[in-house]
């Protein structure tokens, strides 16, 4: 998801590279797949001196035994909310960083286009949330104006992923590209890469002689699904392993399907605030460590996204 200066960005630059089929357990409940208000759900694993990498994080999270991780928690197989807890991809590597680290982490649920100003102003820890590494993100840029409003922030880059067109059962309007979608209506999340790309493309729409697409933003990505399974939008556009799973899983099967090739693939990134070096740094280590012992592997297969794999923790690799 990404527009602003938020998570999934108006940069336009996608979250995932390609993933395999996503067959993950668990329908798409559209209008209820998480809420925005505060709703903790917590992954993580108990506080222990044993833990190998507990001395590299900062002293007051040691001590709390919790990371506080800003969520947009409506984002199947990434996360999302099943029987009042966070879970899908992003909870398990949480939860797999926490035996590293001897501490929880506590999800909580937010608007996609406010976790960084709850990072910034401390509400959170940290933002792990399917949000895309970029370079706006970075250093504090408004993706749309190009102006700073903010001091950026620094990433864990842990996975990668593109952006993809859903669109009805069928697809009864024909869309096969991005340049299908000029002069129709599109509905999305807002504050993510999509819709960063989406008006990317609607301004080479214009330039080319034809009408610009006509963009329905919404603070969920099930409130864009709904309008596109209601037939009052052609597409939605979001993050493959997302757009794959709606696709098995919505009304089984019979709702949605993807169409055409992936689109900038690019890094999600674990969020902290630049001063915050220490924990940066500890979550990078523990990254590293899951991924020696096989237990970042083990996730990736459970959620069938092992393309989207990174094979070491790097910060700030975005674009």
């Amino acid at each position: 998801m990404t527009a602003g200066s938020t998570r999934r960005t108006t940069v336009a630059r996608s979250r995932t590279a390609a993933f395999g089929a996503i067959a993950v357990a668990g329908a798409l409940i559209l209008t209820g797949c998480g809420d925005q208000t505060d709703k903790g759900g917590d992954s993580g694993s108990s506080s222990t001196s044993s833990a190998p990498l507990a001395s590299k994080l900062p002293d007051d999270i040691r001590k709390a035994g919790v990371i506080k991780v800003g969520s947009d928690i409506a984002y199947p197989p990434v996360e999302y909310m099943e029987n009042g807890k966070a879970v899908g991809v992003d909870p398990d590597i949480a939860d797999a960083l926490g035996k590293q680290l001897g501490v929880k982490f506590d999800f909580q649920n937010g608007k996609f286009a406010q976790l960084i100003v709850g990072l910034q102003s401390k509400r959170f820890d940290m933002v792990m949330s399917a949000m895309n590494d970029t370079k706006d993100r970075q250093n504090g840029i408004d993706s749309d104006t190009g102006k700073k409003v903010g001091n950026g922030v620094d990433f864990v880059d842990y996975f990668t992923a593109g952006t993809s067109i859903l669109v009805q059962k069928g697809n009864p309007k024909g869309i096969k590209s991005l340049d299908d979608l000029c002069g129709k209506v599109v509905a999305l999340q807002q504050g993510t890469t999509s819709e960063g790309i989406a008006k990317a493309q609607s301004t080479k729409c214009t330039k080319d002689g034809k009408k610009a697409i006509s963009l329905q933003t919404f603070d969920t990505d099930p409130e864009a699904l709904l309008r596109l399974k209601q037939g009052a939008s052609v597409a939605d556009l979001n993050d493959f392993p997302v757009a794959a799973y709606n696709a098995k899983t919505s009304g089984g099967g019979k709702d949605f399907e993807v169409v055409g090739d992936q689109i900038e693939a690019g890094p999600y990134g674990i969020a902290v605030t630049k001063e915050n070096t220490q924990l940066r740094d500890a979550l990078q280590a523990a990254l590293d460590a899951i991924i020696k012992n096989g237990e970042y592997q083990k996730i990736l297969t459970k959620w069938n996204v092992t393309q989207g794999g990174v094979t070491e923790a790097k910060t700030n690799g975005g674009s």
